[in-house]
């Protein structure tokens, strides 16, 4: 299918139209995904960095208000704890050492280059700069939570996957960009702060936005929305769906991995929480990120179709016993995401079937990282999550349709209904 030059993008509806597409793009033999050449500017667009209605001059304006905004954050975090603007070395490390010089020449060139603005730029910059120093005027931090997150980052920010062509030779000072951004974060974030994960998934918006301040607000969007994953409440929650989709679809490997608790089930968060980084290769991973953050058949869009249908329901199958119609006990809390860790588990139910313990699950699922194929396992998510659905309707035929009407004409309207994507 092709798909539009966002350059074409001058209304909402065609933004709209461009992100909805990115789930049926690509050739053939991708199901998905957005052209690579593309990637970054459609993410911006994606993740809520620009209007998807701006325009060019809009999106240029708003990205100096940004990059201001940014640098007046990460400059009040340093002097509040200036003995952490630099990371602590302890020698032994010897890329890490290099990433330093790096990243200092990199800030060197950054600072010559604002030397050189045009005079008209570098009073709009003032003008700019004045605005955040107001807006962030009143903000404080707490000094010892602030100093775990950086100590806990400064653990996790090296130990980024560093075989990656964009941490490689000068690309290491990249490491300490990701760093900073990380702690702005968590410094104008303190209740989310930091968690152990956030490295790998900033990491894959630096990668692909190659621009610290891009990468800090495109980040900042994304984290408005899953931000409660990596909190515990939001870790047993994400547990407690995936199973539950399970034993819709499969009970007998459901009753085999729940047994006395779902703690067999911790290993599906991790592939939840960082989109399944590790268990493809690392540019399906990066497809399957963009494809999900879509809300590629996310139950959750068809809300208001079915809003409507229910209404016309109510007037059309009303009765004396009932006034109304119930929509079928669709979970539109099964999101996408959980169908592909569903179609995993189902696809190798056979093997997980002979884990009798723990420690052979953790062994199995380990042995998936890199293997799986990502095309595959969005033609099986997509199977399962159309089964779903057509259960759900189904069920719902069975206990609420007249029985003069027809039962055919009712379902496949049912299944108009809901496969709609708004």
């Amino acid at each position: 299918m092709h798909i539009p030059s966002l350059k074409t993008l001058k209304s909402t509806s065609r933004a709209s139209y461009y992100i909805r597409h990115f789930k049926s793009s690509g050739s053939a033999e991708n199901k998905g995904g957005v052209c690579p050449s593309e990637r970054g500017l459609a993410w911006r667009f994606v993740f809520g960095m620009y209007p998807c209605s701006s325009t060019a001059l809009e999106r240029s304006l708003l990205h100096e208000q940004l990059l201001v905004r940014y640098q007046a954050m990460k400059k009040k975090w340093q002097q509040f704890l200036p003995q952490a603007v630099r990371m602590h070395l302890n020698g032994t490390d010897a890329e890490l050492i290099a990433a330093v010089k790096y990243f200092d020449q990199r800030e060197a060139e950054a600072q010559q280059q604002t030397q050189d603005q045009c005079e008209e730029v570098r009073d709009r910059l003032t003008f700019l700069e004045l605005q955040a120093q107001i807006l962030f005027e009143r903000v404080t931090f707490e000094h010892d939570e602030l100093r775990e997150a950086i100590r806990i980052i400064d653990k996790d920010a090296p130990r980024t996957n560093r075989d990656l062509s964009y941490y490689q030779n000068e690309g290491l000072g990249n490491l300490l960009v990701l760093r900073d951004i990380l702690i702005t974060y968590a410094a104008f974030h303190p209740e989310v702060s930091y968690a152990q994960g956030m490295n790998d998934l900033c990491s894959r918006f630096l990668e692909v936005l190659d621009s610290e301040v891009d990468t800090f607000w495109s980040f900042s969007c994304y984290m408005e929305k899953f931000s409660k994953d990596f909190r515990a409440d939001g870790l047993h929650r994400k547990i407690e769906l995936e199973a539950a989709l399970l034993k819709e679809l499969d009970p007998v490997l459901y009753t085999h991995l729940v047994k006395d608790n779902m703690e067999s089930f911790t290993f599906c968060h991790r592939w939840l929480l960082l989109g399944f980084q590790r268990e493809f290769a690392h540019s399906d991973a990066l497809r399957l990120f963009e494809i999900l953050s879509c809300d590629h058949l996310e139950l959750i869009s068809q809300q208001v179709d079915r809003a409507r249908y229910q209404e016309r329901l109510a007037r059309t199958y009303s009765t004396e016993e009932t006034s109304e119609s119930e929509l079928p006990a669709l979970n539109t809390d099964f999101t996408f995401e959980l169908f592909i860790c569903a179609a995993i588990l189902i696809e190798n139910r056979e093997s997980l079937l002979r884990c009798r313990d723990d420690v052979q699950l953790i062994q199995f699922t380990s042995s998936l990282q890199g293997r799986l194929d990502l095309n595959s396992t969005l033609k099986k998510a997509e199977h399962h999550f159309y089964n779903y659905c057509k259960r759900c309707a189904w069920d719902y035929l069975n206990g609420h349709c007249r029985a003069h009407r027809s039962k055919d004409e009712d379902f496949f309207y049912q299944l108009r209904s809901l496969f709609v994507l708004k």
